[in-house]
């Protein structure tokens, strides 16, 4: 049986928490869309989007996945494979509060120092997903959600 998701939410939602538990649940590779996002050892520079498309679809081929961002045009590019859609928004007071305890990420910073300079900006970034507009906002991520026929759900606050 192939068994393919696609997680969806603000940063600090528990995208990468719950897509490690489904993979060590089941068995399945993992794609962080950072990963495909960001130039490797630049700070905040995009890579190409036909670059991160080409990436993606090579991913999403497999017959088994999970992928996991908040990219909401890199998600709904990956719908195209028919995946399960988690769409996470436990609220801002959780979001927050998991990016202060969120651990080193070593594939995004070169050290925990490093990460812990960038606090404030992602902090702002958690907050403003419920205000902005764009594909990285819980309005785009709405968009999204609402417009996949495929089987999906939405978790909220636990």
């Amino acid at each position: 049986m192939t068994q393919r998701i696609a997680i969806l939410g603000n940063s600090g939602s528990g995208k990468s928490t719950l897509a490690q538990r489904f993979a060590r649940d089941a068995g399945l590779p993992v794609l962080d869309l950072d990963t495909i996002y960001w130039v490797p050892n630049q700070v905040a520079v995009m890579r190409d989007r036909e670059a991160m498309l080409a990436d993606l679809h090579a991913f999403c081929a497999q017959p088994n996945w999970i992928l996991e961002g908040c990219y909401g045009d890199l998600v709904a590019a990956a719908l195209a494979y028919g995946p399960e859609l988690v769409l996470l928004d436990p609220g801002e007071d959780a979001c927050i509060a998991h990016c202060r305890a969120r651990p080193w990420e070593p594939h995004k910073y070169a050290s925990k120092a490093a990460q812990d300079e960038k606090l404030a900006f992602l902090l702002a970034w958690v907050r403003d997903y419920y205000v902005r507009d764009g594909e990285m906002s819980l309005r785009g991520h709405r968009a999204v959600f609402d417009a996949y026929a495929g089987a999906k759900r939405e978790i909220g606050a636990v």
